[in-house]
């Protein structure tokens, strides 16, 4: 199936108020057991999250690294206005910082972190390269990169078939966002173009699941 691109940002309020108010515990506290698990040495420090959306995983990633700074970018101010309550009630805006930053962008810091980690921003990306540009000219050498996302299923109706396997319960907003994100989503066989074109092939691509795909590993 060929893939069917969707608007880089979601930043209509109810595209972000659906996407606060389902339950993503699973697959984003599968995200950091995912990054545990490959970096069992990591402890912490400072780290950058591109897409960080309504600031879930890094909620659940400070629970788990204590010891990490987080700076959070994402382009969409709905998402980032949700995140920093969430952010707020629990106590972590001493740990964690999120910022608005429409990718490429010039504003970042100019600092090497000490891990990149991104969920589910790649599919939004017409230009792959930009999530990947960005690992480069912002991790630090020896950092963790980690970069979770949708695969593509091999036809509509497989997407259907996934959109209610996982989000029967779901909104119909969020149910469309999914089916239309499962569209927009990159194949194994893609990813790996985007890394040899960024220099970045030594990273590893690995399925983790019937629609995700996780590309992971040092920076050289």
């Amino acid at each position: 199936m060929n893939r069917i691109p969707e608007p880089d940002l979601m930043d209509s309020v109810e595209q972000a108020e659906a996407y606060a108010e389902t339950d993503f515990s699973e697959p984003h506290d599968a995200f950091v057991e995912y990054f545990r698990s490959r970096f069992p040495r990591f402890s912490g420090k400072n780290v950058l999250d591109l897409g960080c959306g309504t600031a879930d995983v890094i909620a659940r990633f400070s629970r788990t690294y204590p010891g990490s700074f987080i700076t959070g970018i994402d382009g969409a101010q709905a998402m980032l206005e949700i995140g920093i309550r969430v952010i707020k009630s629990k106590g972590l805006s001493h740990r964690v910082k999120l910022q608005r930053c429409l990718l490429p962008d010039a504003g970042l810091p100019e600092i090497k972190y000490n891990a990149v980690i991104s969920n589910s921003l790649l599919h939004h990306l017409n230009d792959p390269l930009i999530i990947w540009k960005t690992i480069q000219q912002c991790a630090g050498i020896g950092a963790p990169i980690f970069v979770m996302d949708l695969l593509r299923p091999d036809s509509i109706e497989k997407a259907r078939e996934f959109v209610e396997r996982y989000t029967a319960d779901a909104s119909l907003t969020l149910q469309e966002d999914f089916f239309n994100s499962l569209l927009a989503a990159y194949t194994v066989e893609e990813i790996q173009q985007q890394l040899k074109a960024a220099n970045l092939d030594y990273l590893s691509i690995e399925t983790v699941s019937d629609r995700h795909v996780a590309v992971w590993g040092l920076k050289l």
